[in-house]
């Protein structure tokens, strides 16, 4: 039987629809690059779909290594995490939201240091079912973003999907979007699975909450357009 730990008692209630909370993870060292525009796209496609959202920039401060505290006792790995730093923060950011979308930059068949240190820290959640019964991560909707003029997309992609999901958070239908053009802005396809992700992620939220959500991809081109637009416009004013 499926546990769903979602905080519904804490996600706002708008009418008939849920408005919760979705942090977007950027593990890219450019700021303003192509993995920031794909996440940045998937947000506000959440956003349009009735959510909030939050982008948080992994290299705006040092997030310290796992230390591995399970290894020697299992309930010694617990939340919050020993570091005071800004791992920790982000943690509690994730231990809040609804919904989590990671976004990468492939760094040899895999993602960028800071995200592979924050997959590693996600631990102390993931190990709160040896302390309190649950993961704190059960419940939560999660997707995925990777860019990279090199292989290894899917794979960038598997772990963190992989890692995610095997600590308990709920992937929908989709729940991914990479790109290994040279210019993410002519990649089309890559636009709108974006676009999917951040709805299908809302959608499923909502589906999960017992509303009426999207969990099927939706081709729609003028949307993304707008959205895009709307992203585009944003990043000038930044």
């Amino acid at each position: 039987m499926l546990r769903v730990y979602l905080c519904l008692s804490d996600i706002d209630q708008r009418g008939d629809r849920v408005m919760a909370k979705v942090v977007g993870i950027l593990g890219s060292p450019r700021r303003y690059g192509d993995t920031q525009l794909l996440l940045r796209l998937a947000l506000r496609a959440a956003e349009h779909d009735g959510c909030q959202t939050e982008l948080i920039w992994l290299y705006e401060e040092e997030i310290k290594p796992c230390l591995g505290c399970v290894s020697e006792d299992v309930k010694a790995c617990r939340f919050p995490c020993i570091f005071e730093d800004y791992g920790k923060l982000i943690l509690q950011k994730i231990r809040e939201a609804e919904g989590i979308i990671l976004a990468s930059p492939i760094y040899w068949y895999n993602v960028s240091g800071p995200m592979k240190n924050l997959l590693d820290r996600l631990t102390c959640l993931e190990n709160m079912a040896h302390i309190e019964g649950y993961s704190y991560l059960e419940g939560k909707v999660a997707a995925a973003i990777a860019v990279g003029k090199d292989t290894g997309a899917m794979m960038a992609i598997s772990s963190m999907l992989l890692s995610l999901n095997s600590m308990g958070a709920i992937l929908p239908a989709w729940a991914m979007a990479y790109s290994q053009a040279a210019d993410v802005l002519k990649d089309e396809e890559a636009l709108m699975d974006a676009v999917n992700v951040g709805l299908l992620v809302s959608g499923l939220i909502r589906r999960l909450a017992g509303q009426e959500g999207r969990i099927m991809y939706l081709y729609d081109p003028k949307l993304c357009r707008q959205l895009l637009r709307e992203v585009l416009l944003e990043r000038k004013k930044d």
